[in-house]
């Protein structure tokens, strides 16, 4: 299990935002959830290997629960999905990344990106980090979604 880390789903892909407490990882992700992405867990994720991707899945003692601070706790639905992307909030983040990270997680390298949290187009640029950094679905999960269309 992964602490200190809020998961979405975006189109099939798991997206963990990390950070310190009150660095925004829950308001990062109800803006993605505003924008069609499902909860995965709020400052938890449970993780497991499956077919040679981690998945991220919904932590079994906080499973559908999201804190919405200065409202209280509120429930949604969630899904699970393979990881392609590890934003971490920080302040100090490049303006420019010039080399990804990678977080290893389930021995399994993900790439990493230093994040800054808070301004008003922060759903839009983590969409965009996911498009251009996260790893691809797998072909395993594609073809599932495609048969199921």
């Amino acid at each position: 299990m992964l602490a200190n880390v809020t998961g979405v789903a975006i189109s099939g892909r798991a997206l963990l935002i990390e950070g310190a407490p009150g660095s925004g990882k829950s308001a990062l992700a109800l803006a993605l959830i505003d924008r069609g992405a499902v909860l995965i867990g709020d400052d938890a994720v449970s993780t497991a290997l499956r077919g040679g991707a981690v998945w991220a899945t919904p932590p079994p003692n906080t499973a559908g629960l999201i804190e919405i601070r200065n409202v209280g706790i509120a429930r949604m639905p969630t899904t699970e999905a393979p990881i392609a992307l590890v934003l971490t909030l920080d302040p100090a983040a490049p303006r420019f990344p010039l080399e990804l990270a990678a977080r290893e997680i389930c021995g399994v390298a993900i790439p990493a990106l230093p994040f800054a949290p808070g301004d008003a187009a922060q759903a839009l640029r983590a969409e965009h980090a996911l498009q251009i950094h996260g790893l691809p679905l797998p072909v395993a999960v594609k073809s599932a979604q495609e048969g199921a269309v």
